[in-house]
């Protein structure tokens, strides 16, 4: 997945490194291969080619994004970039920790594995394609699905669900309450309770409706659209994690 930190692009916290390098090697392996037999090349040949590359295609997406407009094009060859990809993306997985550690890039960073699963599972099929102010709204909207359905309310969304949702008043018929810790009446409730609700109507003014009036506005920067996940994936934790408290 992709992963937050401070800078370039780091490498997924969460991929498998000693089977990626495997199946990159063998991908090259195989390239090689047809290379020398060129002019014999077999279905044998060209099938094995054709499964290793769905899976490389998917790793190189994971370590190198956006590799297929970095790594040049060859007339000559069906496997070039691909196989160029897979030797970068190797170099990479190998080198990763030794060259973030020379340049200084080592500050600690965040998979978006990791995010709330509200937040990522919401998201990640639009931020794969490079959606990422859709991706960023459709994680909202899932915020706001899964609040209503903890509410048991769809009368109200958005905004004005959390103000009402978090409200630190008694609930009402109908109303009820999520409380991110015990109402004990402390200052420390208080301040959580209000901090949260002021938090949500943040995330939805200026993260969810700004990327939801997307026509005209230029794609958001991927470090940018994973900075606002992260905010709503702290949101999600939030109101997953509030008790429910309703009229007895």
């Amino acid at each position: 997945m992709t992963r937050l930190g401070s800078g370039h692009h780091a490498l997924p916290m969460t991929i498998d490194t000693d089977w990626a390098i495997a199946e990159l090697k063998q991908f090259i392996s195989l390239t090689s291969r047809l290379r020398v037999r060129i002019g014999i090349r077999t279905k044998r040949d060209e099938a094995a080619l054709i499964a290793s590359a769905e899976v490389v295609e998917r790793i190189l997406d994971q370590v190198l994004p956006g590799w297929r407009f970095k790594v040049r094009m060859s007339f000559y060859s069906r496997w070039a970039e691909r196989r160029e990809g897979a030797q970068r993306a190797v170099t990479a997985l190998e080198r990763e920790a030794e060259v973030r550690e020379k340049l200084g890039d080592n500050a600690p960073s965040i998979s978006a594995s990791t995010f709330h699963p509200w937040v990522w599972e919401g998201a990640k099929s639009l931020w794969r394609s490079r959606h990422y102010r859709e991706a960023v709204t459709a994680a909202a909207r899932k915020i706001n699905a899964e609040a209503q359905n903890r509410l048991k309310r769809r009368d109200l969304s958005e905004t004005k669900l959390f103000q009402e949702a978090l409200s630190a008043s008694a609930p009402a018929v109908g109303k009820p309450r999520l409380r991110i810790v015990p109402d004990d009446g402390s200052d420390t409730y208080k301040s959580t309770q209000r901090g949260v609700m002021a938090f949500a109507e943040g995330c939805f003014a200026a993260i969810r409706n700004p990327n939801s009036h997307e026509d005209g506005l230029p794609e958001l920067p991927e470090h940018e659209a994973l900075e606002q996940l992260a905010a709503l994936s702290l949101l999600a934790r939030w109101i997953e994690g509030a008790t429910v408290e309703t009229v007895s």
